[in-house]
């Protein structure tokens, strides 16, 4: 990749700061001083020796206390990781304005530059997840176990639909069994070799529902295994009413590893979509529902909310008194969904400990 080095380069006792470009099989590095001069521009592999490699590179053009990262949870997880262990601040950066793209071009060198002074115009701000701590593992294991739930689903409404097309004989003898039963039945049908419709369609089935079991096995053990990590870092937050383990894993990852990069629980609300936002205008003065933040985690709150609607008597009595003073519903749930957040990001911040990243002074 060509490097820009203009005469105006960064002394060593000079500060300056990194941008990244992530991908999948290299990212590209910018390093530009704190008056805006870009010093030079490289490619590293992904790689353990690619991310020492640019840091080492970063740091020989002065000293590096801030680093602009795209893809903080995708492709720049591992980096991120790599960076915060070498005590270096991350900054999540997002892609870049449209119409500055338009204006300058797109090339990965431009993306990574543009990083950099994200950072330093105070654009991005935002503190990257640290992404090496418990909310991370619960992560892997959701991920894992949302996965097999698809694919059992899948699988399941496949052999419902293999079955409407089955010999009659053969689907009058599965007819009137439970979806338990009728997985357990199909299962255990005899293999054949025969070269016919009905043998290729009793294969079929027998091999689905050995599918859906095998699948049914893994999220159990999936299940369990978040079940236990969660118990194991934040056990509170499972005595709340309403939280189970699915809306409890929900809510610390997208607290992330680090939950003190949220200054209060008015930036978890806002992270979680959950914040009132202003839409007044003349004489209408109101609020309506936020449309942004991390849609699971709002999803999350929306299923606590509802469970304590349905039973516990201290929400139905708010909501009660709510709706009597002109609420609408969805205002109601609004109003419940960021009491939630209030109440569960203190236990949040309880469980997950502080990340020991170093805040560069000024």
């Amino acid at each position: 990749m060509p490097t820009d080095v203009p005469t105006n380069a960064a002394t060593m006792d000079e500060e300056i700061i990194l941008g990244v470009d992530t991908h999948n099989d290299a990212h590209v590095a910018a390093v530009i001083t704190v008056l805006g001069a870009l010093v030079d521009t490289r490619a590293f592999p992904t790689t353990a020796a690619g991310y020492i490699a640019m840091v080492d590179w970063a740091r020989g053009h002065g000293r590096l206390r801030r680093a602009g990262v795209e893809g903080t949870s995708s492709h720049g997880t591992a980096l991120t990781r790599h960076l915060h262990r070498d005590g270096l601040q991350v900054i999540e950066v997002n892609r870049p304005d449209r119409a500055v793209r338009r204006r300058r071009g797109k090339t990965d060198a431009i993306d990574a530059e543009n990083a950099a002074r994200a950072v330093l115009s105070g654009q991005a701000t935002g503190l990257a997840k640290s992404g090496d701590g418990a909310a991370e593992m619960i992560r892997m294991f959701k991920i894992a176990k949302d996965s097999a739930v698809k694919a059992r689903t899948q699988a399941i409404n496949q052999l419902k639909a293999v079955l409407v097309r089955a010999d009659p004989t053969l689907r009058e003898s599965l007819s009137g069994l439970g979806r338990v039963a009728l997985i357990r039945r199909c299962a255990a049908l005899p293999s054949t070799t025969d070269h016919s419709t009905h043998a290729a369609t009793t294969t079929v089935l027998r091999s689905l529902a050995r599918r859906v079991l095998a699948l049914t096995d893994e999220t159990r053990a999936l299940q369990q295994q978040m079940s236990s990590a969660i118990a194991a870092c934040a056990p509170q937050l499972l005595d709340q009413y309403g939280v189970g383990p699915d809306t409890a894993a929900a809510l610390l990852i997208t607290a992330g590893d680090n939950p003190d990069r949220l200054t209060n629980q008015a930036a978890f609300a806002a992270l979680c979509g959950v914040n009132p936002v202003e839409a007044s205008s003349g004489k209408t003065t109101r609020r309506r529902l936020n449309r942004g933040g991390d849609r699971r985690a709002n999803s999350a709150l929306y299923t606590i909310v509802l469970t304590r609607l349905g039973r516990d008597q201290r929400t139905r009595d708010y909501a009660t008194k709510r709706a009597h003073e002109g609420k609408s519903t969805k205002e109601i749930i609004r109003c419940l969904k960021r009491y939630v957040a209030r109440q569960i990001f203190p236990l949040i911040t309880a469980a997950l400990p502080p990340a020991t990243t170093p805040t560069p002074s000024t």
